[in-house]
């Protein structure tokens, strides 16, 4: 079974950035798809962003041109580099994986809390 630690959250100002790892117990290179998700107090699970094996990033629409998601194969590490966070960015972020197309989203681990101050 697959498992992914998040790390790298904690509490950052408005406007500095922060930099989110995802360590995974496999081979990264074999996953069909990664993504970044977070959820806010109150608020359903959203996708942040995804990265696919070919090498094609989606983003959602609050954080395209603020946030970075990229791997290191060699690693097996996911990154999210959050740039001009907001305090609507304020939540728990989780990484998940797709191993194959179709396929269902991997089990969801602790997240890393990210607080952004005004």
């Amino acid at each position: 079974q697959v498992q992914l630690v998040e790390s790298g959250g904690g509490l950052v100002q408005s406007g500095r950035s922060l930099r989110l790892t995802c360590a995974a117990s496999t081979n990264i290179d074999e996953l069909y798809y990664m993504g970044w998700y977070r959820q806010a107090p109150g608020q359903q699970r959203e996708l942040v962003a995804g990265l696919y094996r070919m090498g094609n990033r989606m983003y959602g629409d609050s954080v395209r041109g603020r946030f970075t998601i990229s791997r290191d194969n060699a690693a097996n590490m996911l990154y999210l580099q959050m740039n001009s966070p907001k305090p609507e960015d304020t939540a728990v972020y989780y990484c998940n994986f797709q191993a194959r197309a179709g396929g269902n989203l991997g089990a969801w681990g602790q997240g890393t809390q990210v607080t952004v101050s005004s």
